[in-house]
């Protein structure tokens, strides 16, 4: 508050003189410096410049402090003529409801207490509006900035200030909201306040920037992923020692006849209906991925391992060097571990084949382990009697009681589902309309075979045909009369049940490696996370460049997603994504408006406190509980019926 004068005729003297009134600056919705008058104060006889200046002083520490001891000692040293004033104007200001001042109706000394801000509101105005999520992307926010995700976009030549926070806003929302550019933008728009953390303008959000700001990020692809692969490293302790790889596809949805990148090949979804595309990931046990590349949909397991163990020489760190590279057993063909062992790294895998020929080590032991649910384990390091030489590859024997009774129970089931599909085949050669004919029973026994290979190998199936004239003109035409199956001599389908070997290039402790291989789990979950949890299946789009920049973007959002479970299991959380973001949730983002007795309107952005599950959630990482505390405006209420436009924008980030 302070003083305005005009010169008038003074009435009680006849003479010129200063007319005053008290006058308050405040800013509208628009953020524009406006002025209103609080007081018509009139003429002040015999006060001079000075004391009116020490007047509008103490009126705006009484207003803002009320009765509190700093400014009973201001008051006391002030002349008779100042507190005289001053008085005046500050009944009449809370008189005439000028003012809403804390601690009016108590005795001197007896105002709020620090920090306090007091408003006399109409209850019936109190609204809630424009409530958004906010706990999943401050949770993600916090998270790609301790990646330091931001400060490597902003380091690269072309990117601006704007382009960087558009990347971080497309990141999180993949890892929270995983959907099409089109849904993402609606989500942003509508039910997210992404915006207001990364300070990118939500009205600048459309489907094509998205496209365009994933195909950028796909353009820094092999930089992005080494400083990452680095920074995970660094930031929680991490070293190299063991490599997973593996691959897996997802399919399209589409024709994509000019595609070079999709093929058809086969799907692990079972989808050979639709072509598909492989993703080739290696990662660290702690599931930090290491390599990433996009291939071809009909690209073999085996063959892309040369590329893969070429890269890791190249770009993984110094103590990768003797790193032990697990792999599955689709890869480990004999030319892919001489690979392996000729680029310097050990390996462990499943035998491609079942030893039946093997001797136990002189000197090994056997050794009982658990796995998670407490069943045992037998261990047993052996070697294949025809392999004798020093120096060649041992393998590990396990044998599992949980797992020789389900594939015992799997034996039965699918021995059963055999049988009874030849005896049905056989009893439809003894039905007038029965299939007789010699191909068409041969293509039911196949399709029999096909159905149940790990049964049908066991089983020797004989055929008696003969041959029946069809007329003059038409070739004669074999039918089969009979057909009859055994077992094959010496076989017991049962005899491996709960046993396989585990072939490795290592001469450590069983206990190791048996722990090393228990590690491949991980990247089982990373692939059901980006599958299921991030929208990497399927793929709707139609160029090939946005299918890559599609997939990259939910590389990226899964190191967001890796790092906040890898903190959160060292805290004994071990929640899967999604209900980490349906915790999170929970906690809004609300703006509440009220009018108060100066008909002004209280405007108040601020977070919903969050509740126990959430909280424990950021004590675990050690992150912020909410962005802001609270954003406050006053308006009056005439000028934000002027502006209700510009109202709308006025809690999103600069």
């Amino acid at each position: 508050m302070y003083f305005k004068s005009s010169i008038r005729t003074n009435p009680a003297t006849g003479d010129p003189d200063g007319y005053y009134r008290l006058v308050e600056s405040y800013r509208n919705a628009e953020g524009r410096v406006c002025h209103r008058t609080l007081l018509n104060v009139g003429f002040m006889d015999r006060v001079q410049p000075e004391e009116l200046n020490r007047i509008q002083k103490l009126l705006n520490f009484k207003c803002n402090s009320g009765y509190g001891y700093l400014f009973r000692l201001e008051y006391e040293k002030e002349s008779p003529v100042v507190r005289k004033w001053v008085d005046i104007l500050y009944v009449r200001l809370v008189n005439e409801k000028k003012i809403d001042v804390p601690g009016i109706e108590g005795p001197p000394g007896k105002g709020s207490p620090p920090g306090c801000d007091w408003q006399t509101i109409d209850m019936n105005s109190l609204r809630h509006k424009d409530i958004r999520e906010i706990g999943s992307e401050w949770l993600c926010y916090q998270a790609i900035e301790q990646l330091g995700v931001s400060s490597f976009l902003s380091s690269q030549d072309d990117w601006c200030t704007e382009d960087v926070r558009l990347a971080l806003t497309h990141i999180i929302s993949r890892a929270v909201y995983p959907a099409s550019e089109l849904k993402t933008g609606r989500w942003i728009r509508e039910n997210s306040s992404i915006c207001e953390l990364t300070g990118f303008p939500v009205d600048k959000i459309t489907k094509d920037h998205l496209y365009s700001i994933s195909k950028r990020l796909y353009s820094l692809k092999e930089n992005l992923q080494t400083f990452l692969s680095h920074r995970t490293n660094e930031l929680f302790d991490i070293e190299d020692k063991i490599i997973l790889m593996d691959l897996t596809n997802t399919y399209f949805e589409g024709v994509k006849r000019s595609s070079q990148l999709a093929r058809f090949g086969r799907s692990k979804e079972k989808r050979s209906d639709a072509k598909l595309v492989v993703l080739a990931l290696v990662i660290n046990p702690y599931g930090f991925i290491k390599y990433s590349s996009i291939l071809p949909g009909n690209a073999s397991d085996p063959s892309t391992l040369e590329a893969m163990i070429k890269y890791l020489r190249c770009k993984t760190s110094t103590t990768a060097e003797k790193a032990l590279v697990v792999i599955d057993a689709g890869i480990a063909t004999k030319a892919n571990l001489a690979i392996i062992r000729k680029n310097g790294f050990d390996y462990l895998c499943v035998s491609r084949s079942r030893m039946k020929d093997y001797k136990i080590i002189d000197g090994e032991d056997c050794l009982i382990v658990e796995d998670k649910r407490k069943r045992k384990i037998q261990l047993q390091k052996v070697m294949s009697a025809n392999s004798c030489e020093e120096g060649e590859e041992y393998y590990l024997k396990v044998e599992s009681q949980a797992k020789q009774k389900k594939e015992l129970s799997m034996n039965d089931r699918f021995h059963d589902g055999y049988l009874k599909g030849l005896i049905a085949i056989s009893e439809g050669l003894k039905k007038k309309s029965g299939t007789k004919k010699e191909d068409k029973v041969h293509e039911r026994v196949g399709r029999l075979m096909a159905k149940y290979p790990s049964i049908n190998k066991y089983y020797q199936i004989e055929y008696q045909v003969e041959e029946k004239k069809a007329g003059k003109k038409k070739p004669a035409i074999r039918i089969v009369t009979s057909m009859s199956w055994k077992l094959k001599e010496d076989v017991d389908i049962n005899a491996r049940c709960g046993v396989y070997f585990l072939q490795t290039s290592l001469k450590n402790e069983n206990r190791i490696l048996w722990d090393s291989y228990n590690a491949i789990r991980e990247i089982e979950q990373t692939f059901c996370i980006l599958k299921s949890e991030l929208d990497l299946r399927p793929v709707f789009h139609q160029k090939d460049e946005n299918t890559m920049a599609h997939l990259h973007l939910a590389l990226l959002a899964y190191w967001i997603v890796n790092s906040i479970r890898h903190q959160l299991k060292k805290k004994g959380i071990h929640h899967q994504w999604n209900e980490i973001v349906r915790i999170m949730n929970t906690q809004k983002a609300v703006t509440t408006m009220a009018q108060n007795k100066c008909d002004e309107i209280i405007i108040i952005r601020r977070c919903s406190e969050p509740n126990e599950k959430v909280k424990e959630i950021y004590q675990a990482l050690n992150f912020k509980s909410a962005p802001f505390k609270k954003k406050k405006f006053v308006v009056h209420k005439s000028e934000l019926k002027k502006n209700e436009a510009a109202q709308s924008q006025l809690f999103s980030a600069q």
